[in-house]
């Protein structure tokens, strides 16, 4: 889907390429190593996240000397997967492109699981490996492995540097391509023997490189557009279906706009958090398997749904034939293979989401074009009493912590901090309850990473050092990554770690409870769980544990006052389930855990007296034209 062609990438030809604003510069006498570092800085890399090794000394060593003259910061991890996830927290956090360093073979492969983690939620990251040298690649030399091979259904992009000539060019081309389009991550694999050459160095200027082939659809095709207009403004029960595509293209703004000026409720993905301000009175919070009711009930019977930068997620859909099945879809995607791979669409649009809408607006403006008076009101109306009767349960008990207690008062003390999460019934629960703005919500989504949390707080805190940076964790998730507190105590990386701790795989005993006869088969963690407050005190770090409601408010404010790395381990409730939930298979209006049953639609049909459209009988008024029923 975002692969672009892999066939000329390795060519030393020239006739493949070509730059505009060819740089005037003196070559001088370098290193393939330092190449590809003075490449890096220029395209305004900062920091990097890595670990050494044989292969990749070469360019470490080159590090060393680039450090010394403070250009770039490198960030010693404990595990090659914490480096992905810290360049990709740091990329979710700033919007520019994340980079991380391994050397070959295991060092290769255990960055794997963070670039696809990046790759399935479009996150722009630079992936430097080391190689064995040239004359070896082939021969099962030690430490080889094709990491160009096995990454290539998880990347955007790959390179293989067969000449440091071809440095600089790959380097840029490399940001370009992370970081246009629908953005993901893309490796550069450079040889031993390419990284220590030395040759007559001349960069290639930031921006001036492109690709045949490659080029973006950006702006949404303006007959498109004018259609969109037309079904926003006839429909009487819209509903704005957000994605991570609309962080992405910084179009917050413009979702705005657009929501207000045609009264239209909001619902995001688990990546499209913060792409619409939770506190808005047309906020619906996230929709999905384990989103609010209302939000499922929205999107079961609207008659128009607006779908940006999204990809009609199973998580999100359910049982995909019943999604939205009243409504008309229009969908604005960068990508063109998103759009109409799950649902096929009445208005395509390809394009950027902020161009589309900047452009959907100023039509929207020219011709005068709004909600006319009440258009939406029945629709509203409805949407609010299934927020008052279907609301998010914070359940409150007498001798323990509910784990949705901790995370509103943590967001109570921290309503501004920037949030990660791990991957689990926490986070489920910090989608539900935080409503933090655009770029303050970091979570593996499409791949479910457990582990990513602790070091993608710690890029984001590199990116931020001044703002609060929370992870919400679980008891299972924790250990995935915990190495990674050496790195927060050897550089004094400020992140406060939130465990909600149950003592179980939380999301997979829920589901044994719920699907498999209460059969809990290896998810139980409570014998092995360290002792948080002696595992901190071992890495030189500060850690709490938190037993009773009465300690709560006073530690997370201690945690929050503290100038250190703190981590607070809370015991919680031991059998809380995550609701409301969509059980695999099911439409989203089949929810368990709710307050009181659903409301169920009638299955007869009646038709307009006026234009003859049919209709479902839990509905006074027509879907096509409006008239009352």
């Amino acid at each position: 889907m975002r692969a672009i062609s892999q066939t000329h990438l390795e060519t030393k030809n020239p006739k493949h390429f070509h730059t505009s604003n060819p740089p005037v510069l003196t070559p001088r006498r370098v290193s393939g190593g330092f190449a590809l570092l003075d490449s890096l800085q220029r395209h305004g890399v900062e920091y990097i996240f890595g670990y050494p090794g044989g292969a990749i000394l070469p360019i470490y060593d080159d590090l060393y000397k680039m450090e010394a003259t403070g250009a770039i910061k490198h960030i010693l991890v404990r595990h090659e997967q914490g480096a992905a996830h810290a360049a990709d927290g740091y990329a979710r956090a700033t919007g520019k492109v994340g980079v991380c360093f391994g050397t070959s073979g295991p060092g290769a492969i255990n960055l794997v699981t963070g670039i696809a983690t990046a790759y399935m939620d479009s996150i722009p990251m630079i992936v430097v490996t080391g190689q064995v040298a040239r004359p070896l690649i082939g021969t099962d030399a030690f430490q080889e492995t094709d990491i160009y091979g096995i990454t290539l259904p998880i990347v955007k992009h790959s390179y293989v540097v067969r000449d440091p000539r071809d440095m600089a060019r790959i380097v840029a081309e490399a940001f370009h391509i992370a970081s246009t389009g629908r953005p993901g991550p893309v490796l550069i694999d450079v040889p031993k023997d390419v990284a220590l050459e030395e040759f007559d160095y001349v960069g290639v200027k930031p921006g001036s490189v492109k690709l045949r082939g490659y080029r973006p659809t950006v702006k949404g095709n303006p007959r498109q557009i004018n259609a969109a207009i037309q079904l926003i403004a006839e429909s009487r029960r819209p509903l704005l279906y957000l994605g991570g595509g609309v962080i992405t293209a910084n179009a917050h703004e413009e979702i705005k706009q657009l929501a207000e000026l045609f009264n239209i409720p909001v619902t995001t993905t688990l990546m499209g958090i913060g792409a619409f301000d939770e506190h808005h009175p047309l906020a619906l919070g996230m929709l999905g398997m384990h989103g609010t009711a209302y939000a499922n009930f929205a999107v079961s019977d609207c008659d128009l749904l607006i779908c940006a930068g999204a990809r009609f997620d199973d998580r999100v859909t359910g049982k995909l034939d019943e999604f939205a099945s009243r409504a008309k879809v229009i969908h604005i995607d960068i990508d063109p293979a998103e759009v109409g791979k799950n649902r096929v669409p009445e208005v395509p649009i390809v394009g950027d989401v902020r161009n589309v809408l900047v452009e959907l607006l100023r039509q929207c403006k020219e011709a005068g074009v709004k909600a006319t008076p009440n258009q939406n009101q029945e629709w509203l109306n409805l949407v609010n009493r299934w927020r008052e009767e279907y609301p998010l349960i914070v359940p409150h008990y007498p001798d323990s912590i509910s784990p949705q207690e901790v995370i509103l008062e943590v967001n109570r003390q921290a309503p501004h901090a920037f949030y990660t999460t791990d991957v689990g019934q926490h986070q489920m629960w910090a989608a539900q309850l935080l409503k933090n703005g655009p770029r303050r919500w970091i979570s593996s989504a499409g791949l479910g990473t457990m582990g990513f949390g602790v070091p993608a707080a710690m890029g984001a805190k590199v990116a931020f050092p001044d703002e609060e940076i929370i992870c919400i964790s679980g008891d299972a998730s924790f250990q995935m990554c915990l190495q990674e507190l050496g790195t927060l105590a050897q550089y004094n990386i400020n992140v406060k770690i939130v465990i909600l701790n149950n003592g179980w795989q939380g999301m997979v005993r829920q589901q044994q409870q719920a699907f498999y006869g209460e059969r809990y088969s290896c998810s139980n963690m409570e014998v092995g769980m360290p002792d948080v407050e002696l595992l901190a005190k071992a890495y030189g770090i500060k850690g709490m544990i938190i037993r009773a409601h009465s300690q709560l408010k006073d530690a997370i404010a201690e945690m929050l006052a503290s100038n250190c790395p703190v981590i607070v381990d809370v015991r919680v409730t031991r059998d809380e389930n995550c609701y409301p939930m969509v059980a695999p298979g099911k439409s989203n209006v089949q929810m368990i855990g709710l307050p009181k049953q659903a409301p169920k639609a009638p299955a007869e049909a009646i038709y307009c007296s006026h234009c003859g459209t049919k209709n479902l009988s839990n509905h006074n008024f027509c879907t096509e034209c409006g008239a009352k029923m």
